[in-house]
């Protein structure tokens, strides 16, 4: 492949560059794809020079139930996009030609990330996770600002193949790490020949690495990632997901981003958000005043505040997500906000034009696109209403006089539901949307039957 563009930073990629490749055979896949709901990349793998002759000037279509499916891909009812009376049609791939990329992990590839539009030409599918969050940038946009965010993934790698995983149902999987490795250079010592392959191929991808450290769990680690404009950092965060899974088969292993794998740490994906002129203005700092913060700022966070629990099912979408808020587990419990204080729902960290706000709510398997345009609604609301923000937490968040963030999935569906602010913000079709992706989880929960059950009561009940 000829030599990507640099700009100081790390490989891009031009459609110029991915035609020489591919007409020199260096490139021969191209992968078109969008988010789903569940946050995983979908779509078409196309031969390259089928793509440059058919697809680059065209697009190309996909059925419109890849919105409207459980986490098994079963169709299922209660969407009024996408169903068997309306007769699952397409959904037209708005290609965005600024995601071209390399695709980790393969060489001969490349990757192409897409909005969706319907093909009667109504416009946007307004459901889609990435248009959700274009919505809510241009919401900011319009009253000047700009959203730039930083999303800190967490995962567990094991040794065990993702077959072998599968065929044993997640039993008995063995941590790449023995003990707990926090920041420990040895600990990642153990498992650099995948977190350096990761970590290389993120870099080839377009994406600037930062870092990689081990974390609590037995086998859990962190890469870490420049933060960029909102919509490139979910980009990024989703091709990530995707190719360290893919890097880690390769290597005979396998990786989790589930929230909560065992009763040890669960996978955090903490969202760092600020925002900015749309000039590049420094807007949140201001040292004029004693805490160096400015009203906006404050009234930022208080929105963001305000609006956690009814928000809530955007940064925990699934059974799963509520078993990470346990208190004592460095995942929150209260919703409140604090000057680094990791206690809290809310960490407000930085100072001057690197001031900004954690989000310790979400965990690993969270949408980016969904949380970040809840943060950036509930933001927005702040600042229209000049919203107050309450005191800070001084201390331990666990055991304060807090509102707690929900506790079951069931009832942030039912807080989302009811959530004015949410469908002002979000359109009544989108809040819908989403509701039924909870009660289609809940439905399926309800119905199985756990491992926990059996042991609990095959012989003693």
């Amino acid at each position: 492949m000829p030599s990507p563009i640099h700009h100081g930073g790390p490989p891009q990629l031009s459609v110029d560059q991915l035609r020489a490749a591919v007409l020199a055979n260096e490139v021969d896949t191209v992968i078109v794809a969008f988010t789903d709901m569940q946050g995983r990349l979908q779509g078409k793998r196309l031969h390259g020079h089928f793509f440059l002759e058919h697809v680059l000037d065209h697009g190309t279509e996909g059925c419109n139930y890849l919105l409207a499916v459980d986490v098994d891909m079963n169709t299922v009812d209660g969407y009024a996009m996408s169903s068997w009376e309306r007769g699952y049609g397409d959904m037209f791939f708005e290609m965005d030609l600024s995601t071209l990329r390399r695709t980790p992990g393969h060489p001969n590839c490349v990757t192409i990330q897409s909005d969706l539009t319907w093909l009667d030409g109504s416009g946007d599918v307004a459901q889609s996770p990435r248009t959700i969050l274009k919505r809510q940038n241009a919401a900011a946009e319009a009253e000047g600002y700009a959203g730039y965010a930083g999303t800190e993934l967490e995962f567990m790698l094991f040794e065990d193949s993702y077959e072998s995983a599968w065929d044993r149902r997640y039993q008995g999987l063995t941590g790449a790490n023995r003990y707990n490795v926090d920041y420990s250079i040895l600990g990642g010592s153990r498992v650099e020949p995948v977190l350096r392959e990761i970590r290389n191929e993120m870099y080839a991808a377009g994406m600037t690495v930062e870092s990689a450290k081990g974390e609590c769990n037995f086998g859990q680690h962190e890469i870490g990632f420049l933060f960029d404009e909102v919509l490139r950092t979910c980009d990024n965060h989703t091709i990530y997901k995707t190719g360290a899974k893919e890097i880690a088969a390769r290597h005979g292993q396998s990786l989790t981003f589930m929230a909560k794998f065992d009763e040890r740490e669960g996978n955090s994906c903490h969202i760092h958000l600020s925002l900015r002129g749309t000039d590049g203005a420094v807007v949140f700092a201001d040292e004029g005043r004693e805490d160096g913060r400015s009203e906006l700022f404050d009234h930022f966070l208080a929105g963001v505040l305000a609006t956690m629990r009814e928000l809530c099912y955007f940064y925990a979408p699934n059974i799963n997500s509520y078993k990470r808020f346990q208190p004592g587990s460095f995942a929150p419990t209260a919703v409140a906000w604090g000057m680094d204080n990791r206690t809290c729902a809310l960490r407000v960290v930085g100072h001057g034009g690197g001031l900004r706000v954690e989000n310790r709510v979400p965990g690993g398997d969270v949408n980016p696109y969904l949380a970040v345009a809840a943060m950036m609604a509930g933001g927005l609301h702040g600042i229209r209403e000049a919203l107050p923000l309450p005191p800070a937490c001084e201390g331990n968040a666990y055991v304060g006089d807090y509102e707690h963030v929900p506790t079951t999935l069931a009832e942030a569906r039912d807080l989302l539901s009811g959530s004015a602010i949410a469908r002002k913000a979000l359109g009544d079709d989108v809040v819908d949307h989403y509701v039924n992706a909870a009660d289609v989880e809940l439905a399926a929960y309800n119905s199985a039957v756990t491992d926990w059950e059996r042991v609990r009561g095959f012989e003693r009940l």
